[in-house]
């Protein structure tokens, strides 16, 4: 094809390690002792949604999905593009047909080979109708050839713009130029599902004695609400490389009891409690871990029939956005290291230019002052009339964040907040349903683009939860994605959402952890925090 280019793998770690290094004392690259235990346990705070990289649909899902899939292309502890299944690419001049070249030696967990046939079910089954997909989204952000015509039953999933052109050979076309496409093959909905498999078992697939997958590991247990294990998978093409033998994800819905069990061994790695970062990065300074991340933790308005009727007004939900004193929630409750969010698209996103925002040049007096002002204009002087329900999944963290805010809205506006607290599944049932008023929500970006977070307040995306319609922000949704440079689209979409407030967003994340000391290569400098066990090893003591 013209202009064609290749990614190639040139590190010895991924390619060149052979068995008998891997079971020496000494790392193979880095000459380390390693521990001779090679298994990590991890604190999960809930149960997973799913684990079928079609239907998966939360950040915790996509930890496990990338340990037991691998999808076409990887990132490496640097955020950068690795190759996966595929060992490279070429694309056209105009950047709308990608061709993958798969390696020969990938395999499924049965012997089975992994064909670019995989693929080409597995996307047609995202976009599939019939699927039923919550993340059937990704596929139109894509941008695959024909997709919207299929999403919408329009078109049979075989007019979709990919196709095996034989095994080892995936062509996909695209509806429009897209230069950053390869970032998102590094995405979880992207990643291939054992067609014959999904056929014989249909939603019980995923089960452990019936799942079949092509990544480092395979899942060997799982009791709901109890616990997980992934075991290193033989058949892995590159198994060889492989130091973690063992997996195991723990559900502990409890931050302080999973601290505790932490402390006393029980686990390798768990999140640190909301404001106790502090304390034990001066208790344990070798073992307590902040980085940022691409992530922005937020509220959002529901403005459907449903909702109180003083969200309807955009002066009271500017008033509920300023009266939320970000400096508290992240310096003296959160103090992980986390930064107040002032726009729904973190600042660190790559090509992304903030918008002016007055928001955030004020004091909190100031904010607080116009948000009392606000309240009078629209007729709830006092607050009085307000009475809102506040709807976050079982945490600590969120229960915290969720009272203090309930505090701040009454202290300032009068308004009184009911917080419902409710378990995972639940909490997603009810806040797709419409049954709060505000909700709790937190977005990490899947791949490395202001679209990635702007893309959700699009009049029809799935995670619009709020119900959110602008006729102005759908088209610059559209326009950017055929831009050459959409940085501009992006910008004025942020500033009609500081002017409108759908959501309120309340800090950008940062990763805040306990981690055993022995335990390396953990990637902080992957903002997109997407990682993989295999690459991980303990070192001994």
């Amino acid at each position: 094809m013209k202009n064609s280019y290749s990614w190639v793998l040139t590190t010895a770690l991924t390619l060149s390690l052979s068995a008998s290094s891997v079971l020496a004392d000494l790392h193979p690259v880095t000459n380390e002792v390693l521990a001779d235990e090679q298994i990590f346990t991890y604190r999960v705070g809930d149960e997973y949604a799913s684990i079928d990289p079609q239907l998966a649909e939360d950040v915790q899902g996509g930890e496990f999905i990338r340990d037991l899939f691998e999808g076409l292309m990887n990132q490496n502890s640097d955020g950068d593009l690795v190759p996966g299944v595929a060992t490279h690419f070429d694309v056209n001049d105009d950047n709308t047909i990608y061709t993958f070249y798969l390696r020969d030696n990938a395999k499924w967990s049965d012997g089975e080979p992994v064909t670019a046939g995989d693929f080409e079910y597995s996307w047609k089954r995202l976009a599939d109708p019939a699927t039923a997909s919550p993340y059937s989204w990704f596929a139109e952000e894509m941008g695959l050839e024909n997709v919207e015509a299929v999403m919408a039953g329009d078109m049979d999933t075989s007019e979709l713009g990919v196709t095996a052109l034989d095994d080892h050979t995936l062509e996909v076309r695209l509806e429009n130029s897209m230069g950053h496409f390869p970032l998102m093959t590094t995405s979880e909905p992207t990643f291939p599902s054992p067609q014959w498999t999904v056929e014989e078992f249909g939603s019980d697939w995923t089960k452990p004695e019936n799942i079949v997958s092509n990544g480092a590991y395979v899942l060997t247990e799982h009791v709901p609400q109890e616990r997980s294990v992934r075991s290193r998978n033989p058949m892995y093409w590159n198994d060889e490389a492989t130091i973690i033998e063992r997996v195991e994800a723990l559900v502990i819905s409890d931050e302080s009891a999973a601290l505790t069990r932490y402390l006393s061994g029980e686990l390798d790695r768990t999140e640190v409690p909301s404001g106790q970062f502090n304390q034990l990065s001066t208790s344990h300074p070798n073992e307590t871990v902040t980085f940022p991340r691409l992530c922005n933790y937020y509220y959002f308005v529901n403005l459907t029939e449903s909702t109180h009727p003083a969200l309807l007004d955009p002066r009271v939900r500017e008033a509920l956005y300023l009266a939320i004193d970000r400096d508290v929630i992240t310096e003296a409750i959160l103090q992980g290291g986390e930064f107040p969010a002032y726009s729904f698209t973190p600042e660190a996103t790559a090509n992304f230019l903030p918008p002016a925002n007055p928001a955030r040049d004020l004091t909190q007096a100031e904010r607080n002052a116009r948000a009392v002002a606000l309240l009078d204009e629209a007729g709830y002087g006092g607050g009085a009339e307000i009475e809102l329900d506040l709807l976050f999944n079982t945490s600590e963290s969120h229960s915290k964040i969720a009272i203090i805010v309930s505090q701040m809205w009454k202290q300032t506006l009068g308004v009184t907040t009911v917080l419902q607290n409710m378990e995972w599944k639940t909490f997603l049932e009810a806040r797709s349903n419409q049954e709060f008023d505000i909700g709790r929500a937190g977005w990490c970006g899947p791949y490395n683009m202001a679209s990635s977070f702007l893309d959700l307040m699009s009049s029809d995306h799935p995670y619009n939860d709020a119900g959110y319609v602008n006729a102005e922000v759908d088209q610059l949704l559209t326009d950017a994605k055929v831009s050459e440079d959409p940085t501009a689209n992006f910008t004025r979409i942020e500033e009609i959402l500081a002017t409108e407030n759908p959501i309120l967003p309340i800090y950008h994340y940062a990763g805040v952890y306990m981690m055993d000391d022995s335990l390396q290569n953990w990637p902080v400098n992957n903002v997109e925090q997407k990682w993989y066990s295999r690459e991980l090893y303990f070192t001994a003591d």
